[in-house]
């Protein structure tokens, strides 16, 4: 595996290294001891689909609070989205800033997004499919979220929203006196 930093501390690109022959290719796509040797967690408890059935649904910004803080490995196995992860470690240099790449099911890329940033994506076409792979199981309880579109964010999603989940569309702002680690 290819593992390409990014502006974030610890968010990573992560691109599959193929093996090809006349039959196709034969990837990995995880390997505890590649990603602990990359500086990134290699624990993985829990593993999710998120199915979207209309170009434009907007799933985001999520997060858990600590103790449940999490960090995840996400790949677009059917269709394409827009994936973005925000910084919210108030101690980190990039706090606030934010990371997006396109994640296809044909360029088979992956994106970490490592404990203390929240997360979210934009399909890109009808009937996608996005796989969660996390380092922490899910706790109800430590769910939080910023809204997707506060402008101290200045993220640019590429279409207006088609469909969002009324939890999402009431996320607050971000909290600038408070980490994700607190439960604001």
């Amino acid at each position: 595996m290819i593992f390409r930093e990014t502006e974030i501390s610890g968010a990573r690109v992560v691109e599959v290294e193929r093996l090809e022959d006349e039959r196709g290719f034969f990837a990995r796509t995880w390997c505890s001891s590649e990603f602990q040797d990359a500086g990134l967690s290699p624990r993985l408890v829990q593993c999710s689909l998120s199915f979207n059935r209309e170009r434009g649904t907007l799933r985001g910004l999520h997060y858990q609070a600590a103790p449940y803080r999490e960090a995840k490995l996400v790949r677009c196995t059917m269709g394409s989205i827009h994936d973005v992860i925000v910084d919210l470690r108030a101690d980190s240099p990039t706090y606030l800033e934010h990371v997006s790449a396109v994640l296809t099911a044909e360029n088979r890329l992956a994106i970490y997004v490592p404990e203390g940033c929240a997360h979210g994506f934009q399909t890109l076409e009808d009937d996608t499919e996005v796989f969660y792979q996390m380092t922490e199981f899910y706790e109800s309880s430590a769910g939080r979220g910023v809204r997707w579109d506060d402008p101290a964010l200045r993220i640019e999603w590429p279409l207006e929203p088609t469909v969002i989940s009324e939890r999402d569309r009431g996320y607050p702002d971000v909290d600038r006196s408070s980490t994700v680690g607190e439960s604001s």
